[in-house]
């Protein structure tokens, strides 16, 4: 694995900062085990589809320069920069809470998606297995389930995902920002090609898995121009629906996605950033509900046209993930001290009246 040097903007909850008087050092890879007690977090955004999501992880080997969770690793103390890249948190008991959380009264089988805060099929996960843990957990209790991901590991999990297909409801999602290959691998250094990613696509539909592309982020002014070619190989790969968001910048990240660009991208730079503050009325983020996903004027308009029309002339669905307006197939299996109901083929808990 390759070093790369140590880079955070400053951590607004620490109280001290290091400044590097000469060329900072690098970062290896670090590893920490987090002892959470809960697995699944749960938000009332108005602007998502869902309220509960898993992160096996925090931080992200992607190392993404727009990646809008970087802000969640100064919570532990670490940076948003470098750290949120090499210094990432697993989670080894979370398949247990997991089952731990499907065992509550309370728990009515409500969709999970993998993830929120990070990508749940980063290269750790190749070795640790944690969302595949979870995913089997899943199956076990016919919770829906949602993934979205970047990384093609997802295909190692094929036969999960079938078991989770025939028992309840489940979507994937491939996220495919870029066309071109340079750009691509300038923002985005640790995650596979655009074409492997919809090569990924394929598979997962031939698996006879749902699955659709989501367009994300948008960066005005560079990587705009890929919409059409990405929705074009996303319909020939099989994608039944895809989905768009305007890149956000909040925080911290503002300033780590700055300085990777104009580092990567010297010649581009000025232009992404004036694209990107224009469709943000002036500014680099916009945190408000209803346009922080979509940006708002003249520039922002286009794009989103662009995107519905090329979407409706190929006939994929304009829509971010799958929803069911059927009872969910959430059941508790059968165990010792507990009896499988009867009529529960249809649904519900599992739990002996």
């Amino acid at each position: 694995m390759r070093p790369i040097p140590v880079t955070n903007p400053p951590n607004p909850w620490a109280s001290t900062a290091i400044e590097w008087l000469e060329e900072p050092p690098t970062i290896r890879l670090r590893i920490f085990e987090d002892a959470t007690r809960e697995i699944l977090s749960k938000n009332d955004s108005p602007d998502l589809g869902f309220r509960y999501s898993i992160n096996p992880y925090r931080g992200c080997f992607h190392g993404c320069a727009y990646c809008y969770a970087r802000p969640t690793h100064e919570y532990l103390g670490f940076g948003a920069g470098s750290d949120f890249e090499r210094v990432i948190v697993v989670k080894p008991r979370a398949a247990e809470l997991l089952r731990e959380a499907f065992e509550r009264p309370s728990w009515k089988g409500e969709a999970v998606v993998f993830s929120g805060g990070t990508d749940c099929y980063q290269p750790l996960e190749a070795s640790y297995r944690i969302t595949r843990a979870c995913l089997e957990v899943c199956a076990e209790y016919r919770n829906p389930v949602h993934v979205i991901t970047k990384a093609p590991l997802i295909e190692r999990d094929i036969d999960v995902l079938q078991r989770l297909s025939e028992g309840t409801h489940l979507g994937v999602t491939i996220s495919v920002p870029f066309w071109n290959e340079a750009n691509a691998r300038a923002v985005e250094p640790g995650v596979a090609t655009p074409r492997r990613r919809l090569a990924t696509v394929r598979r997962l539909r031939e698996a006879g898995i749902d699955v659709g592309v989501n367009v994300a982020p948008v960066i005005p002014g560079l990587n705009d121009a890929d919409i059409g070619p990405i929705l074009e190989a996303a319909a020939e790969a099989g994608a039944t629906r895809v989905a768009m968001i305007v890149v956000r910048l909040p925080g911290s990240v503002k300033q780590v996605f700055e300085e990777k660009l104009r580092a990567a991208l010297p010649l581009r730079a000025e232009r992404v950033l004036a694209r990107t503050r224009e469709v943000r009325g002036g500014r680099l983020n916009d945190a408000r509900f209803g346009s922080r996903f979509t940006g708002e004027g003249t520039y922002a308009d286009t794009i989103t046209q662009l995107f519905r029309r090329t979407a409706e002339r190929l006939g994929l669905a304009h829509v971010s993930m799958t929803t069911s307006d059927e009872p969910s197939p959430f059941r508790r299996p059968s165990k010792p001290g507990r009896q499988l109901a009867l009529f529960e083929e249809g649904g519900g808990s599992g739990d002996a009246p």
